[in-house]
């Protein structure tokens, strides 16, 4: 009577844990559908009417960025280069619900951290704590009247408790540690300098060490997103443009409030705060395009300044600095030599002018001697 008991029991207590884990996928599903039926609305609204305070000057910088990229000849990565966007729930569950691919050595780290320690780990306690809890429901139910173990001050199970946690937290710590430290490194010297400054709400993008253009991006409205075969409330008129396999020194700024520079699939997020510039260094490893977004909540359009990140080939990134106006150290440098090579020529010119005309040079070298 007692194990048929216990087993009605533990099969109860099964169906209602499955109860639960359906309900909550369920409501899961729920709510990842939500926003296609309400919430597009409400954002395009919203974009509409951002749309009609649009300056002048914001329609002319546009106007002007597009007439420079076809005088350039540049040709922007279309949407079949897309590699850093959310998973969708009805598109895979599963991957809705864990980690972006990454495209950084940091992140694919942290992703191999995740999916061979963390995860393991977790389910590992998870599971042996549930098994212990349903072995006390069942054991030690009221109707079966056994009396629980009152063992006290035992060394061994005393020191067993102690170290396994220990264990444990050292080989969660190793991983994190060297996670850490290789997300702060220094960035080298030869790092090509892309300052994103957040603005209330969208991101300018400066060159520096290209002469200093800034490029502003804005998110596209829903129609206009969609019709180019990009994600709505991710794709924007501008990308910040960046060359593939090259250390990106990437600095923060905050213009206004606090933003926060984050994109999931290159396992980066640095904090863009006003009066303080941050820096991290970043290396694509793939051409694509890469999503993310302000992760900071900066106001009422928080959630409507996206991040693009177009990574391409150096030839082809050259391509389009120059279609910005943009210019290169190299070039600055041919250009600051050649009036140096010039002067020679012109000395000439003027010495033998004077050589041409003794009266002329003699009354011309007092006034050079007075100055």
């Amino acid at each position: 009577m007692s194990i048929a008991a216990a087993y009605r029991d533990i099969r109860r207590f099964l169906i209602a844990v499955l109860a639960v884990a359906g309900l909550g996928l369920a409501a899961q599903a729920a709510i990842a559908a939500a926003p296609d039926t309400g919430a597009p609305a409400a954002a395009t609204q919203t974009e509409a009417a951002a749309a009609d305070t649009a300056t002048t000057a914001d329609q002319a910088a546009s106007e002007g960025d597009a007439a420079a990229d076809s005088e350039g000849g540049y040709e922007h990565l279309g949407p079949e280069w897309i590699k850093g966007q959310p998973t969708a729930f009805e598109d895979n569950a599963l991957k809705s619900m864990s980690f972006q691919d990454q495209y950084t050595d940091d992140g694919q780290f942290a992703l191999g951290m995740n999916n061979y320690i963390l995860v393991p780990v977790i389910v590992f306690i998870s599971a042996f704590v549930f098994f212990l809890l349903l072995v006390v429901v069942v054991r030690y139910r009221r109707r079966e009247g056994r009396e629980p173990s009152r063992t006290t001050h035992n060394t061994l199970i005393e020191v067993i408790w102690t170290l396994v946690p220990v264990l444990i937290l050292v080989v969660i710590a190793v991983p994190s540690i060297t996670l850490l430290a290789r997300q702060y490194k220094t960035a080298p010297a030869d790092a090509i300098t892309i300052k994103a400054t957040g603005y209330q709400w969208y991101w300018g993008y400066t060159y520096p060490d290209q002469g200093g253009f800034e490029v502003i991006s804005n998110m596209l409205p829903k129609e206009e997103a969609l019709s180019r075969g990009e994600p709505a409330q991710l794709a924007v008129d501008n990308r910040m443009v960046v060359p593939v396999g090259v250390p990106l020194r990437i600095q923060t700024f905050g213009a206004d409030v606090i933003h926060s520079f984050s994109v999931p699939s290159l396992w980066f997020k640095v904090d863009a705060v006003p009066g303080r510039l941050n820096e991290r260094v970043l290396t694509i490893q793939e051409p694509g395009i890469y999503y993310g977004q302000c992760s900071e909540l900066c106001g009422a359009r928080h959630g409507y300044m996206p991040i693009a990140i177009e990574a391409v080939p150096m030839d082809k990134w050259r391509q389009w600095v120059l279609s910005k106006g943009g210019t290169f150290e190299e070039e600055g440098a041919d250009a600051a030599e050649a009036p140096a090579t010039q002067a020679p020529a012109s000395a000439t010119e003027e010495g033998d002018a004077e050589a041409a005309d003794p009266a002329e040079a003699g009354e011309a070298a007092p006034a050079e001697t007075a100055a």
